[in-house]
């Protein structure tokens, strides 16, 4: 009896590699193997669907780096990007400026595409502090306004509008906490987003890793055509 049990697992084994090894080795081929399942799906859906539509972009009116006054009525008939940051973060702000930094080269000839950086420093990061960051970045798009103003207002506007955390602690490196993500607008001014593979709505893309980066470029281009 063990030994016909040996030569039915044999078999199975057998019939295993028959069917699904070639397969495998397909799907290594094309790199398909080691793609995020979630954000693979989520293309599809994307490219099968309209953008999941959250609501309209909370209103804002703060000071740029040119001293200039931009509200969100600055954007509108634009798709852009909004971040939280500050000037002297020493963690994830740089990654967050590197990557914003591809995103705005990868629109460069976009008229109707612009970034919105808003500081959550802004007792340091006066007008000409955020123009001589904006400087070193290498920001050059016209359409890209790193924001300052009272900090009440923006603590305000990230928590309570956009629901993108952000705090002081004096424990935290550089003195202040706040998430690495990036949200979405679209031309008519509302928040925008892909699902999950659960088809639940993502709400903001990962700006620190090279997905989140991937994801939001392909949606911008979405909602560059509507």
């Amino acid at each position: 009896m063990k030994n016909k049990s040996y030569i039915g697992i044999s078999f199975i084994i057998l019939l295993f590699g028959i069917i699904f090894i070639p397969k495998i080795i397909d799907r290594i081929k094309n790199g398909s193997v080691v793609q995020n399942d979630r954000m693979s799906l989520s293309n599809e859906m994307v490219n099968n669907q309209t953008l999941n539509k959250i609501g309209p972009a909370p209103k804002f009116e703060l000071t740029d780096q040119n001293n200039s006054k931009i509200s969100n009525k600055e954007y509108t008939g634009k798709v852009y990007v909004l971040e939280f940051f500050f000037s002297t973060c020493p963690s994830i702000c740089p990654i967050m400026n590197k990557n914003m930094i591809t995103i705005q080269k990868e629109f460069s000839n976009e008229k109707d595409f612009g970034i919105a950086s808003i500081s959550i420093n802004p007792e340091n990061d006066t007008p000409a502090v955020l123009k001589e960051h904006a400087k070193k970045l290498g920001a050059t798009s016209a359409n890209w306004h790193f924001l300052t103003g009272n900090k009440d207002y923006i603590f305000n506007l990230a928590n309570k509008g956009f629901n993108l955390y952000v705090g002081e602690n004096n424990k935290a490196i550089g003195n202040f906490e706040h998430s690495g993500l990036f949200a979405l607008i679209d031309k008519n001014g509302n928040i925008r987003c892909r699902k999950d593979q659960q088809g639940n709505p993502i709400l903001y893309y990962d700006g620190l890793e090279q997905k989140g980066v991937d994801a939001i470029k392909e949606d911008i281009k979405i909602l560059l055509k509507e």
